[in-house]
């Protein structure tokens, strides 16, 4: 409980070195503060070393405090258009998954299906799950797969029973597996400019912890 409010994280926590500048520090406070309440950024790709730390799907999760959401979204008309982006909620009234239902498909046009798959560092909390959840019984034409590197706060019971609620309302919850980090590092992470793409480099107990959450789940739901 206590890892879950935490306050602002410190800039080691978001895998940036604690010795920045002073100046740099307050330039970097002005710009933040200069940002509408949430910032959208569509088709950029996320910085290597929020991956490495947001994404980790460790046990216990202390000081990874923000919701990192990658998307794809097909939308099959009589074209059919994949957008992709990611979001996160660092400066944020709302969490990333509220904000994707707001700014990137605030409206579903009946006569399109959509087929939207999210990378998200770890599951909904219980007003999010429950707005997706109304989402999907709004919107037949939504197919929604979220692939999660951890299960937040899944001991608790009406975190078990929101989550339910979204299978039941056709939501696709699946735990992500080292290929999946993999495809994440390879279509969201920033490479290196001039560089050969990096490789994915999988931590120690990636395959653990993805077996570990994937019992849990199966026991969920």
């Amino acid at each position: 409980k206590m890892a879950e409010k935490q306050e602002e994280p410190s800039n080691t926590q978001n895998g940036e070195p604690d010795n920045a500048e002073e100046g740099e520090e307050k330039k970097k406070k002005l710009k933040r503060e200069d940002l509408p309440p949430f910032e959208i950024v569509t088709g950029e790709r996320l910085p290597a070393i929020f991956f490495k730390f947001q994404f980790r799907n460790v046990e216990y999760s202390s000081g990874r405090n923000k919701t990192f959401l990658c998307y794809v979204v097909e939308t099959q008309g009589k074209e059919s258009v994949t957008s992709r982006g990611y979001l996160e909620d660092e400066h944020a009234a709302a969490h990333a998954e509220m904000a994707f239902f707001n700014t990137i498909l605030p409206k579903c046009d009946s006569s399109l299906r959509y087929n939207i798959t999210w990378y998200v560092s770890s599951s909904p909390c219980v007003t999010c799950a429950d707005r997706i959840t109304e989402t999907l019984k709004k919107n037949k034409n939504l197919r929604l797969t979220i692939m999660v590197g951890r299960l937040f706060m899944w001991e608790e019971p009406e975190m078990q029973a929101a989550l339910k609620k979204m299978k039941s309302a056709g939501c696709k919850l699946r735990i992500m597996k080292p290929q999946d980090f993999e495809y994440v590092w390879q279509n969201f992470v920033e490479q290196e400019e001039g560089e050969e793409a990096k490789a994915f480099v999988p931590w120690e107990d990636i395959q653990e912890n993805f077996q570990y959450y994937e019992e849990k789940l199966a026991e969920i739901l």
